[in-house]
């Protein structure tokens, strides 16, 4: 990340567990994410225990998605380039008993491999895709799974992503994402082949305005999408 993206959300930092803030929509996905998360996670260690598994975070925020992975028993690590998110990270783990290692730091000057490496909603945000692929990639023992979520570049997604997310409904800040930096599935998919994976799954992330909530789909992969993929052994 550039420091204009790490100062763009250090200024959201304190309002990271504020449900109707600037992360509001995180919060409105997050069970829909997290449930994904954990699907992929037991299809691709059926025989192994959450308890038996490390699990590391890289752009963790104020720690949405780590919390509940450590509530699993999973051995979590949360890094952030933002100070400020990783001191609200901290004090919100230990208001809730929750032993988890936050860090500030990048992907690039983090030491460690773990069984599982989460990059959501993160590379959208750097401009070096491929340095950044292949960092996050270091971070996986053989074997183990990598899953990302982010926005593919379509034009259904400047309109949701974009116009209607940032303009229409105000979910986010203006000026949060650019579409330029957007990353089709055929993209990561490669970047993450070249750098010894096999892609297990890509499932698309939708919202239904109606009932208000965010779903799964084996079809639609347009807007938002997940992407996990095995580090060969």
């Amino acid at each position: 990340m550039t420091n204009a993206e790490i100062e763009k959300f250090e200024h959201m930092a304190d309002q990271w567990w504020d449900i109707k803030g600037p992360s509001k929509p995180l919060h409105k996905l997050n069970p829909t994410r997290l449930s994904y998360i954990k699907h992929q996670i037991r299809d691709h260690f059926p025989k192994k225990d959450m308890s038996k598994l490390s699990i590391l975070d890289i752009g963790c925020g104020g720690g949405l998605v780590c919390e509940p992975l450590a509530r699993t028993g999973a051995k979590v690590t949360g890094i952030d380039a933002g100070e400020k998110a990783i001191d609200v990270a901290k004090a919100h783990a230990k208001e809730n008993g929750l032993d988890i290692t936050y860090k500030c730091e990048t992907s690039d000057a983090h030491n460690g491999q773990y069984d599982v490496v989460l990059a959501l909603e993160i590379i959208e945000h750097v401009d070096a895709i491929e340095a950044f692929v292949q960092s996050a990639a270091s971070h996986v023992k053989k074997g183990g799974l990598i899953i990302f979520s982010t926005l593919n570049r379509t034009p259904k997604s400047f309109a949701i992503g974009i116009i209607a997310a940032e303009y229409l409904l105000r979910w986010l800040p203006r000026g949060t994402h650019d579409w330029n930096k957007f990353v089709k599935p055929s993209e990561l998919a490669e970047q993450l082949e070249k750098n010894g994976y096999d892609i297990q799954n890509i499932s698309g992330l939708i919202y239904n305005p109606l009932l208000d909530q965010f779903s799964i789909s084996n079809r639609d992969i347009e807007v938002n999408y997940f992407l996990s993929a095995s580090h060969k052994k």
